[in-house]
Order: C-alpha cells, then structure tokens, then sequence
C-alpha cells in the first residue's frame, strides 16, 4: 500500500462509518400505518399561526374522532359526527362547527385512508431522516393541506402541519403516543359539551 492509499484509508473508513439515509416511506406503508391506528393519546405541542406556542393533549379515536384539550385554558377543539366544533374561551356564543370534510384532518381521519389512490399526495420526500408526505383534498384544494411527518423502523407519525384555507400554518408536535387505550364514546361528543359549557 502506498502512501496516498494510507492517507485516504481513514476518509474512507469515516465514510463506511456514517449510517445511511433514511429511505422514503411507501405511502403504502403510511396508508398501512395509519389505518392501524385506532384510539391514540398523546400531549402534544402546538406553533401557531402567530408564532405562539400551546402544549396540550390530544385524543384519536378513528374514524372520524379528535378531541384536543389544551393546558391552562378552556379553548377545545372535537370532531365527531362529521363535525369541528372549536369551544374558544373567548367567546360566549357556543361553539363554532363546520363540516370535517372541508378540513385537511379529515385525511388522517378518514375511515380507510389510502394514500396512493386518489390523488390527494402533492408531495412525498425523504428529508433530514423523516419522510414527509404533503396531502389535500383533490376535489377541493381550497380548503387547504396537510403535510405529515413520520419516522420509519417502525412508522411512526411525529408532527403534522396544517394550512388551512387562509393560508395559515398550525403545527402540532406529538410527544410518545399511548395506543389502543379506551377512550369513553362521551369525550367526542360536541352536544354534551355544549351542554356542560351552557
């Protein structure tokens, strides 16, 4: 061995030392994955559009069910029965509802998601070990998107970013989920809590 192969053996040794980039997850295997998810708790840090930061908690009962509480203040959001309703301290009006469907939620709610299909990916790259996956409604891209970030081995959801049909970016960032636990069918309900409020 020469010189100049001792001088490059130890770049070479660095090189075969660094682990791999992450491959890009299958939107197979996201479809897979979220589909298995079934009754999910977890706190959660929410960035909003302002830049201000909410911790919280989250509850997931697919499909079709969210609640989010959110610590040191009675704002709460619930989707259940097709429906958002956002019960905001500010207010003393009740809850403002609109229909689930015209939110990017509805993605990751929805009863059989199938990534691959329909049209609703708009974007799915691999970036700084994660695999994000940007996804809309393809009948209606106006009512905004959601961009997903999972980590692989095995898949799991980390954050979601949601631009709604203003433009406005609100992240949540998930802490460890606590899968297939019970979730009491009155945790979603919008009416009882429109009642407990009044």
């Amino acid at each position: 061995m020469n010189l100049r192969s001792l001088a490059l053996a130890p770049a070479f040794a660095l090189v075969f030392a660094l682990p791999a980039a992450a491959e890009k997850i299958s939107l197979n295997e996201i479809s897979r994955y979220l589909n298995g998810l079934k009754t999910v708790v977890a706190d959660f840090t929410q960035v909003n559009a302002d830049g201000s930061v909410t911790p919280g908690r989250v509850f997931i009962h697919r499909p079709g069910r969210v609640r989010f509480e959110y610590k040191g203040d009675s704002t709460l959001v619930l989707a259940s029965g097709g429906q958002v309703a956002v019960f905001d301290r500010k207010s003393n009006t009740g809850a403002q509802q609109y229909p689930l469907s015209r939110t990017p939620l509805n993605i990751i709610l929805a009863d059989n998601v199938n990534l691959g299909r329909n049209g609703s990916v708009i974007g799915h790259s691999e970036r700084k070990n994660t695999t994000v996956v940007t996804a809309q409604d393809p009948q209606h891209p106006e009512y905004g998107n959601i961009q997903m970030v999972f980590t692989a081995n095995p898949t799991e959801l980390r954050q979601w970013i949601v631009t709604d049909d203003t433009g406005k970016k609100t992240t949540v960032i998930l802490g460890e989920m606590q899968k297939g636990v019970q979730i009491p069918p009155s945790r979603f309900s919008i009416t009882s809590e429109v009642e407990r409020r009044r």
